[in-house]
């Protein structure tokens, strides 16, 4: 028959045990607010999901995905600007992030003094197209096209300042061949058009048109990255075709408040390459028309100053504006 605890007993043992309750309790909290600043369905989106999934477990925490679009992405991007750095608050974001600040007004935040770069996670060039009925089949074609036809090349975006628009006004600046842009509301939204040929081109994301690619409603004549994406192996570059160093990548990254101490950022880089290190990870990746990329944090807020100076050079150079 055992003997009753007395209370002094009891108290004695709770002073010497471990606080477990405050320590279940606060494992139970930890939570991941991922802002994905669009609205649900895009690159952004899908992507940004995937690796928050994927984070769950490595970082042992709940991973909340939080849509909050508009405004170009800046209302999420200025939410996580402005949250705690606390290493519970991230953003996912593509190349509107560099370009918002020189081609935005009154933008809300600063890029370099208010966000820190985690990594970028993904990369995934633009792919030029054209209609099978235009006689053309390379950059190196349509740059000859629209010299023979001066005043009758157009290119289509998915809007003013996006990376489909800047793409082309870049294409025009490095060619130095005049071509008129024609934006759209949404990159598909241009494709009819350029099928019927009433628009020459389009630079586009590879998962926007790989599908009318496949049945030949639409020609693939060049990718926008530094090599040939593993989706279009046949399609050469456009540095290939001849104009070096024109590079585009919708890339994405991870941001957090630029208050968040570095051990936490390097914990959450740690657990996002770990993430990306999974085959299913890469294949989630490839269906979006996209490629993992690992990248320290120190690397990566690199790329962010190099495209953030390239986009303002641009942008500023061709004077465009959203008026």
């Amino acid at each position: 028959m055992t003997r009753p605890i007395t209370r002094k007993a009891f108290l004695s043992l709770a002073a010497m045990a471990p606080p477990l309750l405050p320590a279940i309790a606060a494992a139970q909290a930890r939570q991941l607010r991922m802002v994905l600043p669009y609205a649900p369905g895009g690159v952004v989106d899908t992507l940004g999901r995937v690796l928050g999934t994927g984070l769950a477990e490595p970082l042992g925490a709940t991973v909340v995905a939080d849509n909050r679009p508009g405004a170009g992405g800046m209302i999420g991007t200025e939410n996580v600007a402005r949250s705690a750095p606390d290493g519970n608050t991230a953003l996912v974001m593509d190349p509107a992030i560099v370009i918002n600040p020189t081609l935005q007004q009154n933008v809300p935040y600063d890029l370099f003094r208010d966000l820190a770069t985690v990594t970028i996670f993904s990369s995934s060039p633009l792919v030029a197209v054209v209609s099978p009925d235009l006689p053309v089949r390379t950059m190196q074609d349509l740059i000859a096209y629209a010299r023979a036809n001066p005043g009758r090349i157009s290119f289509g975006s998915a809007g003013v300042g996006t990376t489909p628009h800047l793409s082309g006004e870049l294409l025009k600046q490095r060619s130095g061949v005049d071509m008129q842009h024609v934006p759209y509301r949404g990159i598909t939204a241009a494709f009819p058009d350029i099928m019927s040929r009433q628009v020459t081109f389009a630079f586009s994301s590879i998962a926007g048109a790989r599908g009318l690619i496949a049945d030949g409603r639409l020609r693939a004549i060049a990718t926008t990255g530094a090599a040939r994406p593993a989706a279009l192996r046949d399609v050469p570059t456009v540095a290939e075709s001849g104009l070096a160093d024109f590079v585009v990548d919708l890339w994405l990254g991870l941001f957090v408040p630029a208050a968040t101490p570095a051990p936490v950022i390097a914990s959450l880089n740690q657990a996002v390459q770990a993430v990306l290190r999974r085959p299913e990870t890469a294949a989630a990746f490839e269906r979006a028309g996209a490629e993992v990329r690992h990248m320290t944090p120190t690397d990566a807020a690199a790329v962010v100053r190099a495209e953030f100076d390239m986009w303002r050079a641009l942008i500023t150079t061709a004077r465009i504006t959203l008026s």
